[in-house]
């Protein structure tokens, strides 16, 4: 069993906590768990520090099923550590892992700031220009390293429904700081447009950008990503410069 946390811990926890808190839409469990002891804490080092979040409501509505960070050995100033503040004498580099569930990719795809962007869409179906409107779109993760998106649409001209499916292989961005979408691959639904297509693709790349889940003072680089059915895991580098106060 690990050693309880000390008065002095605690304290920097509970102030480290409040100030993650002040930056999320919503967090159903949140614990920052600062490691040190009295001694170390006087002369201004920490042992570790490791922010632990569950259902996180980040940017764009994204939600986050887990979200870890954790550092190893970090300098700080004692004096403010006196006060239950953490700050940094210099940044320091974290290991990070977040969780999405498929449910968690549906719910932002079908929020206002993404749906917003799959209206009005002007796209050539058959070589007519069209206007296309998306009024639902199913993420679904079927595991075999693969997503699967439904798009429902209506061509505004016409008011005619059409579906468009295909899947595609998630894949690191050369810069790390995205999930791009791969080797798509069409369903029983014929492709619509390659408009389309291209439009929800890009959402997907923007949700999957790793600057929705940075906390202020942090940056995210993309490892690797292991997708399992229903899950998707993100695996990254985090560079801490400062810490959130309240």
């Amino acid at each position: 069993m690990p050693d309880q946390p000390d008065i002095g811990e605690q304290a920097i926890s509970k102030v480290a906590e409040a100030g993650l808190s002040s930056q999320l839409d919503e967090a159903e469990d949140l614990k920052v768990d600062v490691r040190t002891d009295p001694g170390k804490l006087m002369q201004g080092e920490l042992e570790s520090v490791e922010i632990d979040g569950k259902g996180l409501v980040m940017q764009k509505d994204l939600r986050t099923e887990e979200l870890n960070v954790k550092t190893g050995n970090v300098g700080i100033d004692p004096l403010k550590a006196a006060f239950g503040e953490i700050k940094l004498n210099h940044p320091t580099d974290a290991q990070a892992h977040v969780v999405l569930t498929e449910a968690d990719l549906e719910r932002a795809f079908n929020s206002q700031y993404i749906k917003q962007k799959l209206q009005n869409l002007k796209i050539n179906v058959n070589g007519e220009p069209t206007t296309i409107n998306t009024e639902h779109v199913q993420f679904r993760l079927p595991g075999e390293e693969k997503v699967a998106l439904t798009a429902e649409v209506v061509i505004a001209e016409t008011n005619e429904k059409k579906q468009v499916s295909f899947t595609a292989r998630p894949q690191k961005s050369s810069g790390g700081e995205q999930v791009v979408l791969e080797d798509v691959q069409y369903g029983d639904t014929q492709e619509l447009s390659p408009e389309l297509t291209d439009a929800l693709l890009d959402s997907t790349r923007e949700l999957l950008d790793l600057r929705n889940f940075e906390l202020q003072g942090m940056s995210l680089r993309l490892k690797g990503l292991d997708l399992q059915k229903g899950k998707l895991r993100l695996e990254a580098t985090a560079h801490v410069e400062e810490f959130p106060d309240s």
